[in-house]
């Protein structure tokens, strides 16, 4: 399994071959459409991300192995690319890991100049509500300790 580093240099990668906005929109779209479906009973009020103005629902779980596993889900398009997007990078890692690495690549991939307020706002909740999940499993693996 790659690191989140690794993973975050992949995604620049693979969006640097689009040179407008249109293709990337695009292609955040392709990866919403192509996201496991989220088991119906998750959607459930305690995991709709608050701070977004469609509905994002994020769930996480602790594998045996210490790692987040997370599946999320949204009404609208784009926005369930951006939970796509977000899953790919963090899901699959350890809480530490998920608290210790700065999103670089939303800066690289210039999401903050080129999303609508709404949807900007959006993506940070969901990355605040992944960093409190994190937050909480790394306290509860220090407990374990």
């Amino acid at each position: 399994m790659s690191t989140i580093q690794e993973r975050q240099a992949k995604i620049i990668s693979d969006f640097s071959a689009f040179t407008d906005w249109e293709d990337r929109y695009k292609k955040i779209i392709e990866m919403g459409k192509t996201l496991p479906a989220m088991p119906q009973e998750l959607k459930t009020e305690q995991n709709i991300v608050k701070g977004c103005q469609s509905q994002v629902w994020l769930h996480a779980a602790m594998s045996d192995d210490g790692k987040m596993m997370l599946v999320g889900d949204s009404d609208a398009l784009i926005v369930k690319g951006l939970v796509a997007l977000l899953l790919k990078v963090y899901s699959g890692s350890t809480p530490n890991e998920v608290l210790m690495t700065p999103p670089e690549f939303l800066r690289a991939l210039g999401f903050e100049g080129n999303l609508s307020p709404s949807r900007a706002n959006g993506l940070h909740s969901m990355l605040k509500q992944i960093k409190l999940y994190a937050t909480a499993f790394d306290y509860m693996l220090k407990l374990k300790k």
